[in-house]
C-alpha cells in the first residue's frame, strides 16, 4: 500500500471513529434524558456515585440496597422497583 492510500485510509477511519464517538456521545445524552436516580435499589459495589458518608463515587456503596445510594433507571420506574427494603425512593433514605 502506498504512503497516499494508507494516509487516505487512516483519515477515512479516524472520521468515522469521530462520527461514532459522537453519536455515542449523543445518544448517551438521549438517553440519560429519559433515566432518574433511584436510592436504594442498587446492589453492594454497584451504586452510580456517592452514596453518602463514607463513599465517594461509583461502586462504593458497602450494603445491597443501601438508602443513601443511588442507581440510575429509567424514568418512572423507581418507584415501582421492590427490594427486601421495600420500594426505591427518588429522595435518600436512612440505611
Amino acid at each position: 500500500m502506498s504512503k497516499l492510500a494508507l494516509s487516505s485510509a487512516l483519515a477515512v477511519a479516524g472520521a468515522m471513529s469521530a462520527a461514532l464517538a459522537f453519536s455515542a456521545t449523543t445518544a448517551s445524552a438521549d438517553d440519560m434524558a429519559n433515566m432518574e436516580k433511584c436510592y436504594g435499589v442498587s446492589l453492594a459495589g454497584q451504586n452510580e456515585c456517592k452514596a453518602g458518608a463514607g463513599t465517594t463515587c461509583a461502586g462504593t456503596s458497602t450494603v445491597d440496597y443501601q438508602g443513601n445510594a443511588w442507581k440510575l433507571v429509567p424514568a418512572g420506574t423507581c418507584t415501582s422497583i421492590e427490594t427486601p427494603n421495600g420500594h426505591g425512593s427518588l429522595e435518600a433514605m436512612e440505611g
